[in-house]
């Protein structure tokens, strides 16, 4: 067997692994889906009202303005689930059997790629099921299958590029509280962009700041896709933006746990 195939074995068998202790704790998992609903609740029923009277929608607090607020919230679902990854590399950080494996005949990569993969498909889940509770609310897209299509794969994308960036705050983490805490400004920064007004109606340096951090675009191309909005550039800009961080926590998680072995 070449050395693909065994690192292919080896990082589906890490993948079992983690699935599996998702499925017997499934605290965490709850947790990711458990705070994007209640911001989208919130957001709707509480202050869509004033909220969506303030950018044209409809002054009910329904409709029109869960359109406007759903793609945001789900977003936010894809930055809860860093927290998970983070605290699922840690614990196994500090638990002691990452230098069991290091001990076996097993992949080196196969331990990240696992924890990677399986913490994309729970957190995939997770939005799927926001979604399912924003269509419950009111939520009504009108993407065609083509649209959907681009839109999972653009919060694909996403989910890889904040799992490996978790991955490596797992692995530099000395407990698994502050594992869990350091994620948290990921999932409020889709606030800080359009997830919930548009920029239009910021300040100038918040705006300045909304327009160019990284949720944005990616916000902007959700919302373009599922509702029928412009895009613009947004689309390349939001990619390139994801393959980036992609990049860098791939090298960032990969570097860390090279310099774990060595201690």
């Amino acid at each position: 067997m070449s050395t693909l195939a065994y690192t292919v074995s080896d990082s589906v068998t890490m993948l079992r692994r983690n699935l599996k202790r998702a499925l017997r704790y499934p605290a965490m998992t709850l947790s990711v889906v458990t705070m994007p609903v209640m911001m989208l609740l919130l957001f709707t029923y509480a202050f869509g009202g004033a909220l969506g009277a303030g950018i044209g929608a409809a002054p009910s607090g329904g409709g029109e303005y869960v359109d406007y607020v759903a793609p945001g919230i789900i977003l936010m679902a894809a930055t809860a689930g860093s927290v998970a990854t983070a605290v699922g590399v840690c614990v196994d950080m500090t638990e002691g059997i990452v230098n069991r494996f290091r001990t076996m005949s097993i992949s080196r990569a196969a331990f990240l790629t696992g924890h990677v993969v399986g913490s994309v498909v729970q957190t995939l889940v997770a939005i799927a099921l926001v979604i399912g509770v924003a269509l419950a609310i009111g939520f009504r897209p009108d993407a065609t299958p083509v649209e959907w299509i681009a839109a999972i794969g653009l919060l694909t994308l996403l989910v890889l590029a904040l799992t490996w960036l978790s991955a490596g705050i797992g692995l530099v983490a000395r407990t698994p509280e502050s594992a869990s805490n350091t994620p948290l400004p990921l999932t409020f920064l889709p606030f800080l962009g359009s997830a919930i007004v548009p920029t239009d109606s910021m300040p100038t340096g918040l705006r300045w700041f909304a327009e160019y951090q990284p949720f944005t675009p990616v916000i902007e191309t959700l919302r373009g896709l599922l509702m029928g909005t412009g895009i613009g550039t947004s689309g390349y800009v939001a990619v390139a933006w994801c393959v980036g961080l992609t990049l860098v926590g791939y090298l960032w998680a990969r570097s860390a746990f090279d310099r774990s072995a060595r201690r």
